[in-house]
């Protein structure tokens, strides 16, 4: 295996929300010789590729679900993803409901990954936004960029202390892809710039997130939660001033935010990712400049259609040499 490039962020990529993503904009129809679909294969390992090649990054890992619904979370908020549960007759208790074709490529992909010599990172009854908090909070080193298409990620942004944190929001896909950073985040969700990864969660909070199950205060939306952070400047804060009767809150505010009392106190912690998580790495996560295995790669490369979007990661590692 080639030495590392020595220069460049850490790279943090959310593996499932990227995979979800290039399963849904590829075509399932495409195949490997023994008629198993890889779309999500190409399309993931092209994004790696390209993601490599623009951030040049020196290290790089990519963070996996090993619980996709905590016991902890489940537990505060019941509804937490109730509704992507597995309904079926053939699933296990608590099983997420994934598509058919997608599920045996995620095997295929953590294959490619480890012949190319990329690290993954989990951590055990946690969720990959636990690890990707964890690994970007505890980072003192390089310039951190997190990859996913989930907002709630958007919490982790910083400037101080160095390094900064970015994340790559990449919702709409990742050619589409926003960088945000604390000033992108108060800009676009009108919180403070001061503790804008905070504060979008605590916004988020108060929102509610229906794509998680979340239900937030009634009769709160987004704009709304902005301007009760950017008035009291957090969560913790709006709460105390319910019960003081000199804050300035509205009337009706106040009664909706004390009707949301037990919620808040439990969605809290549900919304926060766990910045103190005990993180499990495949392989130390400096990124090689050519494939730890590369017979094993190409082979990988021919047994699942994929030789192009291989040959261009490959290229991609080469590239920082």
């Amino acid at each position: 295996m080639t030495s590392a490039a020595t220069s460049g962020p850490l790279l943090l990529l959310d593996g499932a929300s990227l995979w979800f993503r290039a399963f849904y904009a590829i075509p399932d129809k495409i195949t490997a010789p023994d008629g198993r679909s890889v779309n999500a294969l190409r399309g993931f390992t092209d994004m790696v590729a390209s993601l490599i090649t623009k951030h040049a990054p020196s290290r790089l890992v990519v963070c996996l679900d090993l619980d996709w619904r905590p016991r902890f979370r489940v537990d505060l908020v019941p509804s937490y993803k109730t509704h992507r549960l597995d309904t079926s007759a053939e699933a296990a208790p608590g099983e997420e409901e994934v598509p058919d074709k997608l599920t045996p490529q995620v095997d295929m992909i953590l294959e490619v990954l480890d012949a190319a010599g990329i690290a993954t990172g989990g951590a055990t009854g946690l969720e990959a936004d636990d690890v990707l908090g964890t690994l970007a909070s505890r980072e003192r080193t390089d310039e951190v960029i997190v990859v996913s298409g989930d907002r709630d990620l958007l919490q982790l942004v910083r400037d101080e202390p160095a390094p900064t944190v970015r994340v790559l929001y990449a919702g709409r896909g990742l050619a589409k892809a926003e960088l945000f950073g604390p000033a992108e985040v108060a800009a676009k969700y009108g919180v403070p710039v001061r503790n804008a990864g905070p504060a979008y969660a605590d916004l988020a909070t108060l929102r509610g997130d229906s794509s998680d199950g979340l239900p937030g205060v009634a009769g709160i939306g987004e704009k709304s939660a902005a301007t009760l952070i950017s008035r009291f400047g957090s969560l913790d804060a709006l709460v105390a001033a319910v019960d003081d009767p000199d804050s300035e809150l509205a009337p009706g505010v106040r009664a909706k935010l004390r009707a949301a009392e037990d919620y808040l106190k439990a969605a809290a912690p549900v919304v926060r990712v766990v910045c103190d998580a005990d993180v499990d790495l495949s392989r130390p996560d400096t990124l090689p400049t050519a494939p730890a295995d590369p017979d094993r790669l190409r082979e990988l490369a021919v047994a699942y259609n994929a030789e192009s979007p291989v040959t261009r990661l490959t290229a991609a590692l080469a590239s920082r040499a």
